[in-house]
Protein backbone atom coordinates (compact mmCIF):
# COMPACT_ATOMS: atom_id res chain seq x y z
CA UNK A 1 0.00 0.00 0.00
CA UNK A 2 2.83 2.61 0.88
CA UNK A 3 4.63 1.48 -2.41
CA UNK A 4 1.28 2.51 -4.19
CA UNK A 5 0.88 5.94 -2.77
CA UNK A 6 4.47 6.66 -3.47
CA UNK A 7 4.02 6.08 -6.75
CA UNK A 8 1.31 8.11 -6.98
CA UNK A 9 2.90 10.95 -5.59
CA UNK A 10 5.90 11.10 -7.28
CA UNK A 11 3.85 10.97 -10.88
CA UNK A 12 2.11 14.15 -9.49
CA UNK A 13 5.24 16.06 -8.25
CA UNK A 14 4.79 19.60 -10.40
CA UNK A 15 1.26 18.83 -11.26
CA UNK A 16 -2.33 20.12 -9.78
CA UNK A 17 -3.59 17.84 -6.91
CA UNK A 18 -6.76 18.17 -5.16
CA UNK A 19 -6.24 17.22 -1.35
CA UNK A 20 -9.27 16.41 1.19
CA UNK A 21 -8.64 17.22 4.70
CA UNK A 22 -9.80 16.72 8.21
CA UNK A 23 -12.45 19.44 9.26
CA UNK A 24 -14.03 19.26 5.75
CA UNK A 25 -11.30 21.68 4.08
CA UNK A 26 -10.61 21.05 0.34
CA UNK A 27 -7.73 22.26 -1.28
CA UNK A 28 -5.94 22.32 -4.46
CA UNK A 29 -2.52 23.12 -5.69
CA UNK A 30 0.41 22.16 -7.08
CA UNK A 31 2.43 19.42 -5.22
CA UNK A 32 6.29 20.75 -4.97
CA UNK A 33 6.94 17.77 -2.53
CA UNK A 34 6.23 14.75 -0.15
CA UNK A 35 8.29 12.53 2.65
CA UNK A 36 7.53 9.51 4.14
CA UNK A 37 4.73 10.69 6.13
CA UNK A 38 2.80 11.80 3.50
CA UNK A 39 3.85 15.49 4.50
CA UNK A 40 2.63 17.71 1.82
CA UNK A 41 4.29 21.30 0.00
CA UNK A 42 2.01 22.82 -2.08
CA UNK A 43 2.39 25.50 -3.86
CA UNK A 44 -0.26 28.44 -5.58
CA UNK A 45 -2.75 26.42 -3.10
CA UNK A 46 -6.12 27.69 -2.58
CA UNK A 47 -8.89 26.75 -0.54
CA UNK A 48 -12.04 25.61 -2.47
CA UNK A 49 -13.99 23.79 0.14
CA UNK A 50 -16.68 26.48 -0.96
CA UNK A 51 -17.32 26.43 -4.97
CA UNK A 52 -18.77 30.16 -4.20
CA UNK A 53 -15.84 31.81 -2.57
CA UNK A 54 -11.74 30.28 -3.04
CA UNK A 55 -9.11 31.20 -1.01
CA UNK A 56 -5.62 31.97 -1.92
CA UNK A 57 -3.23 30.52 0.14
CA UNK A 58 0.11 30.20 -1.49
CA UNK A 59 3.03 28.20 -0.52
CA UNK A 60 1.75 25.43 2.13
CA UNK A 61 3.19 22.78 3.84
CA UNK A 62 0.36 19.82 5.50
CA UNK A 63 0.28 17.13 7.96
CA UNK A 64 0.21 13.98 6.64
CA UNK A 65 -2.41 12.93 9.32
CA UNK A 66 -4.39 15.76 8.44
CA UNK A 67 -4.78 14.36 5.23
CA UNK A 68 -7.83 12.16 4.28
CA UNK A 69 -7.21 11.73 0.79
CA UNK A 70 -5.03 12.67 -2.29
CA UNK A 71 -6.18 13.10 -6.22
CA UNK A 72 -3.99 12.68 -8.66
CA UNK A 73 -3.94 14.59 -11.86
CA UNK A 74 -5.82 12.65 -14.56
Amino acid sequence: MAEMIEQVLERSIGKTVLIKLRGGRTLRGLLEGYDQHVNLVLKDAEEISNPEQTEHIGTIVLRGDNVIMISPPP
